[in-house]
């Protein structure tokens, strides 16, 4: 008997890297990500490459059930190596990695809230033709035909997500018709930014059944509309114990230059989306607050009524890379952290 593995990798796309699979045709069933072999493909094809050296290595670390395809069928994210098996300059997981190990002693934490906008052609889902809808604060988390726009993929994407195992938390509508958000999380640094991957790819792959389209574009609609953003909340042990922690963290985000570190690799177009209106801080100034979506980083109410918790980092945009913000998050929070010996 066969079965199908289909073989999903970023690719070296800039400014904004795209997701890529191919199917693979086994001949035993799975018995774990260690049995699945390494592949391959023609880097020159996915910008990561030149033609006169185009191989480029698929390395299996994170599979699940294919929810497509069902049966004995399985999803598999890889990891980009060059042909000496190290990491490729766009493999962004190998720092990651790496770094979580460093820092797994504080058992960091993260729940990421993927926002998307569906498009029909060249129109958000739910706007008319040579014209606009009516203005946004409707259709956040509301009901109705007349302000809900492509529930039926976003309910098929869940439902997939749900049968791969995969940890979403919840979705909801967003504040522009046809935009919508899943939430991933909470888990481990490597873990979240593995599965929204998925998620992702999960995504374009249903609203392909539907003739629509999804982008993470931090900004799909220009003027008085809310962008698409990636809201990343983080904590760690001492955090989740205590607010001591969650003032530290918060704070160490703001030192020196740190700010525009972060900014600078929370996703392509970012001072598109960050202007300080649309429940966005400027892109360039840091801040945080507590029940302040204005801020550059939220500490939620309920957080500092109980004394513990998390933060949000509300800068990250839809199109972000999660290993890139994870790992950020995790070196100058935890770092900071152990400086205060609040570990």
């Amino acid at each position: 008997m066969t079965f199908k593995a289909e073989y999903i990798w970023i690719d070296g796309t800039e400014p904004t890297a795209k997701l890529r699979s191919k199917t693979k045709i086994i001949t035993a069933a799975p018995a774990g990500l260690d049995a699945l072999p390494v592949w391959g493909f023609d880097g020159s094809s996915t910008n990561q490459a030149e033609g006169s050296s185009s191989d480029c290595v698929l390395k299996p670390v994170f599979s699940c059930p294919d929810p497509i395809r069902g049966g004995e069928d399985i999803l598999v994210l890889c990891e980009v190596l060059d042909t000496d098996m190290t990491p490729h300059p766009s493999n962004t997981r190998a720092a990651l990695a790496e770094l979580s190990e460093r820092f797994a002693a504080q058992e960091p934490v993260f729940g990421i809230e993927q926002e998307y906008t569906f498009f029909k052609g060249t129109r958000p889902l739910g706007f008319p033709e040579g014209g606009f809808p009516a203005a946004q604060g409707g259709y956040y988390c509301g009901v109705g035909s007349d302000e809900i726009f492509g529930r039926d993929v976003v309910e098929a994407h869940l439902e997939n997500c749900l049968k791969a195992g995969l940890g979403i938390s919840g979705i909801n509508a967003e504040v522009m018709p046809g935009q919508w958000e899943f939430q991933v999380g909470p888990l481990a640094p490597l873990e979240v930014s593995d599965q929204l991957w998925v998620a992702r790819w999960l995504l374009y792959r249903t609203a392909e059944d539907f003739e629509v389209s999804a982008t993470l574009d931090p900004k799909p609609v220009k003027g008085d509309w809310n962008g698409a953003g990636a809201h990343t909340n983080f904590s760690t042990k001492a955090m989740r114990e205590g607010y001591d922690a969650i003032i530290t963290a918060a704070e160490s985000l703001g030192e020196g230059s740190k700010p525009m570190d972060h900014v600078k690799n929370y996703g392509a177009g970012i001072d598109d989306r960050l202007t300080g209106l649309h429940e966005t801080a400027p892109w360039n100034e840091y801040s945080y607050g507590v029940s302040d979506r204005g801020a550059s980083v939220r500490i939620p109410w309920q957080v500092e009524k109980d004394g513990k918790g998390y933060i949000e980092d509300r800068r990250p945009n839809a199109n972000v890379d999660p290993y890139v913000v994870t790992r950020l998050l995790v070196d100058t929070c935890c770092t900071a952290l152990e400086k205060a010996g609040q570990v």
